[in-house]
């Protein structure tokens, strides 16, 4: 009797096991892709446990500069993508990488940097003012990274006519955080997105010294990776989140995010 207790309770665990591996296999998730900004600005943590509730899927985020997100998509390796380069990404569609890109949400960026402003750039001018920037030769820290913020600064500085950018530019090749940290540990200017700068903690000396130039404008889009390309990617469940995101739930949810009062993201998929 006890070797047969003993066999049976053997072969419960074993089933218990199975059934619940089988059980976690079954488990619907996805990979995403996503720029640090919706991860560093603390949407994710807020948007994503909705859409968890709504649909039983649970997403595992890979947060990059953009380029890097779409490097990612194009290897295969996520099953959607959440971006802000409007241009790279209706390129990555073009090349047949994604399937459809949709506008969600956006933001703007703004340029921060120390109180006492040495360079003179408060105001709404950022192309005049990455010029001050660089004829004070003014700290000034780049994210180097191939991110949409970093491409953003890319085109103010073109711009701007400045191909030597001056002695004080610093490329971090770093997320936004890091890249702001550095701003603040050394004085000098960066450019931020909105959210991630509402949502850093680090600031010391720091304050928002440009904003409000319509050029400023930070568009965020979401693109399911193209099953033609990479068959394995589950792009079935890709596809509920990208209609719920551009729902009226998700858009509601989007809007919902706020710190200390003030609202991050301005969903815009129906407009």
């Amino acid at each position: 009797m006890t070797r047969r207790t003993h066999l049976f309770s053997l072969a419960s665990l074993v089933a218990a096991l199975v059934l619940g591996a089988a059980a976690h296999a079954q488990s619907p998730s996805i990979v995403m892709a996503s720029t640090t900004s919706t991860e560093q600005s603390g949407l994710f943590s807020h948007l994503l446990p909705a859409f968890k509730q709504a649909s039983g899927i649970d997403i595992k985020v890979v947060a990059l500069g953009t380029g890097q997100a779409l490097d990612t998509g194009r290897r295969g390796d996520a099953d959607v993508l959440f971006v802000h380069d409007q241009a790279a990404e209706e390129k990555f569609v073009a090349e047949g990488f994604g399937v459809k890109r949709y506008p969600v949400m956006y933001n703007d960026f703004v340029l921060v940097g120390p109180a006492s402003d040495p360079a003179k750039v408060r105001g709404k001018d950022i192309v005049s003012a990455l010029q001050k920037v660089t004829a004070a030769q003014a700290g000034f820290v780049s994210r180097g990274d191939k991110s949409g913020t970093h491409a953003a600064e890319l085109r103010y500085w073109k711009l701007a006519g400045l191909d030597n950018k001056g002695a004080g530019y610093k490329e971090c090749g770093c997320g936004m955080g890091p890249a702001l940290n550095m701003a603040s540990s050394t004085g000098a200017y960066a450019l931020t997105d909105r959210g991630t700068w509402l949502n850093f903690k680090n600031r010391q000396d720091l304050q928002v010294l440009v904003e409000g130039d319509n050029r400023l404008f930070n568009q965020y889009g979401v693109m399911v990776v193209n099953p033609a390309k990479h068959p394995h990617v589950k792009v079935d469940l890709a596809q509920k989140f990208v209609d719920w995101v551009v729902s009226p739930a998700g858009q509601a949810s989007i809007n919902g995010y706020k710190i200390g009062g003030e609202q991050l993201f301005f969903a815009n998929a129906n407009k």
